[in-house]
């Protein structure tokens, strides 16, 4: 049994302003009408699996649910990390959930958030693995370096291994940290080392094992976290005191460069972990003149760069080699050899507290989402969509009260005491302090406006009366 264990943590600090703390790159479309975390779901079409198993972030619980809700994505499990404790402890649990359906289930993990533009040979690499992880060894992946990368850790390739048949497969001489571009260069020179993709195949018990003799601090602590898991919806949630007692460590570290188990089977299939702004440029298409561009974008005498329109008209004239990125909230304007300072900028917005780092204007939520449209000293506008069948939480603000008005669909609407229907162009009021919700009856998306308008109007102004909400923090 082959399970799929998607990575679709981290925050991706070095693609804003797209990328933010709380909408990171693998749930951006941007080399493509599906996201990141739906192309490596389809990426598994062709091979012999189950029904993926998903590890991420508590706070981005909602985006993996509706991402898979829209490519009609069945899953095994969404396990939700209240703090982020790297991969050596996310492939851990993920292993206790598999070998407790099938003692020899196979792990193959991957990233949520890396670009493969070449599946059959994705494809061909896992089939590859499989033989050497059926008879106990670690698998991992490593791509033939084209470039000398410096953004990358390096696997130096050994002996090949063709036995038990088992073929195509190589020892690990080493792992490598990123280099210097020196050193990039000797390995490219070299041939013998291969960039490390931080993709694994192998048994989730052989996993399991070597955890214990390598880290057994990780795997204690894991199997206690494990014990008190509990459901919550469609999401696995452990509790945060004993999560966040678990060692934070990367799986090269705490198993790979340590057993005496891992091979390595190399992978040419045009990879990419998309860790900068000039790798997207890297690996989208162009133009004659060596532009990237998506959104509404016009070029004069303009070369080699990258442009990305969200909400704006962006015309770029007599430039080269320059990243521009226009969001609703957000304009950034790089060179393209400069772009891994992007994060500093990132730190500026945190440091400033400033919301441009985090989110962005449309917020998802169980229900659907809302969107800031407009805003000022004492009001904002919000565009909110609720899902067919979806109700938000009942709740009451005390600095703010509240318009609505319907634009499409039906509304039922809970205010104090009363619950009435709203249709196209009716409104209703919400006085500060009411208790108030709204439900989709029906089989078309709502869609309304909602006008705020009082002294404070941040989210945290909210009492939840719904046990559910309240205990998870859900909005509305």
């Amino acid at each position: 049994m082959l399970i799929p264990v998607i990575m679709a943590g981290g925050s991706g600090s070095r693609l804003w302003p797209l990328s933010r703390t709380k909408y990171p790159k693998q749930f951006l479309a941007v080399t493509g009408e599906l996201t990141m975390l739906q192309q490596t779901l389809s990426r598994m079409s062709g091979l012999d699996h189950q029904d993926p198993f998903l590890i991420c972030n508590e706070s981005h619980r909602f985006l993996v649910a509706e991402q898979l809700r829209r490519v009609n994505s069945q899953h095994s499990g969404i396990l939700l990390e209240p703090i982020g404790r790297n991969t050596a402890p996310a492939i851990a649990l993920a292993a206790k959930f598999a070998v407790e359906k099938d003692e020899d289930a196979l792990l193959l993990v991957l990233a949520a958030d890396h670009v493969i533009r070449d599946d059959k040979a994705f494809h061909q690499s896992v089939l590859t693995a499989l033989p050497y992880a059926k008879i106990g060894k670690m698998v991992t992946f490593g791509v033939k370096a084209t470039s000398p990368e410096t953004g990358y850790g390096y696997i130096k390739k050994g002996m090949s291994i063709d036995s038990e048949g088992c073929s195509g497969g190589y020892s690990v001489s080493r792992f490598v940290e990123k280099p210097d571009l020196l050193k990039a260069q000797q390995y490219l020179s070299n041939g013998e080392y291969l960039w490390n993709s931080g993709m694994f195949l192998f048994k989730a018990s052989t996993y399991l094992e070597e955890l214990g003799i390598h880290r057994l601090d990780i795997a204690s602590s894991c199997e206690r976290a494990y014990q008190s898991h509990f459901e919550d919806l469609d999401f696995i949630r452990m509790p945060p005191d004993l999560f966040t007692q678990i060692p934070d460590e990367s799986i090269d570290f705490a198993v790979m460069e340590k057993t005496d188990k891992a091979v390595v089977v190399p992978m040419d299939a045009n990879w990419s972990d998309v860790g900068s702004w000039s790798a997207l440029w890297e690996v989208n298409n162009k133009d004659d003149q060596g532009n990237a561009t998506r959104g509404d974008v016009l070029t004069e005498q303009t070369n080699n760069s990258y442009i990305y329109s969200q909400n704006k008209l962006v015309a770029t004239v007599g430039v080269e080699n320059l990243v521009v990125v226009e969001t609703k909230d957000a304009v950034l304007v790089a060179h393209k050899d400069k772009v891994q300072d992007v994060k500093s900028i990132v730190n500026l917005l945190k440091q400033q507290n400033r919301t441009e780092c985090q989110q962005h204007q449309e917020i998802f939520r169980p229900w659907g989402s809302h969107e800031t449209v407009s805003q000022g000293e004492r009001y904002q506008v919000k565009q909110v969509l609720v899902k067919p069948q979806e109700k938000t939480a009942l709740q009451m603000h005390h600095h703010r009260a509240e318009h609505w008005v319907v634009v499409s669909g039906t509304a039922k609407v809970t205010k104090g005491n009363e619950t009435f229907l709203l249709t196209e162009n009716q409104s209703t009021y919400i006085p500060v302090g009411t208790s108030h919700s709204v439900e989709n009856p029906g089989q078309v998306p709502l869609e309304l406006i909602e006008v705020r308008s009082g002294v404070y109007l941040e989210e945290d102004d909210i009492v939840r009366f719904d046990e559910q909400a309240s205990k998870f923090g859900g909005d509305y």
